[in-house]
């Protein structure tokens, strides 16, 4: 067997991944699992970064709480689409890792993979496989498809038992 010793950051357009897995499921509650996806994508190789990106205000800090703990990760939230902090990222540190795994399906990262490979950089696409455009996995190193085994549907604590629970009011008087 051979050792392979690749250093690989993680790079996630949250959105963007968000809306296949959602797609996916067929449930706008589907979160990737990191617990099973992460060490998949890995593949014994050891993790440098894990950012996930993400457009919007509202960003879970549980999440963000739980990225640093695992992974000593973290999330960047982006005025618009995360598309061109996760390039710049990328472009930042593509001289200190050996591999980028992208988590996006979308063809605007069709220049930055091309441009990552010319610095010598390993780069390797995963998302659901039907939401990702082909020139993409065609430019990518590598593609992983992002399936159901990956994913987890969200159930907040009010309805985890299958009954919504409500909270009632006195009448008025």
């Amino acid at each position: 067997m051979v050792n392979i010793s690749q250093s690989v950051a993680i790079l996630i357009d949250g959105n963007n991944i968000e809306k296949s897995l959602h797609k996916l499921t067929g449930s706008s509650n589907a979160m990737l699992n990191f617990n099973t996806a992460v060490p998949k994508l890995l593949r014994n190789r050891s993790l440098m970064r894990l950012v996930y990106f993400r457009e919007g205000k509202s960003i879970s800090p549980k999440l963000a709480e739980r990225l640093h703990e695992q992974y000593h990760g973290k999330v960047v939230p982006c005025h618009k689409s995360a598309d061109i902090p996760l390039s710049i990222f990328a472009s930042q540190i593509a001289d200190k890792a050996d591999a980028i795994i992208i988590l996006s399906g979308d063809s605007d990262y069709v220049e930055l993979v091309r441009h990552l490979k010319s610095r010598g950089v390993r780069v390797e696409i995963a998302a659901a496989a039907d939401s990702t455009a082909a020139i993409l996995m065609e430019e990518a190193d590598y593609f992983s498809p992002i399936t159901k085994e990956d994913c987890f549907i969200y159930q907040s604590p009010s309805t985890r038992d299958g009954k919504r629970k409500f909270h009632l009011r006195p009448p008025k008087k």
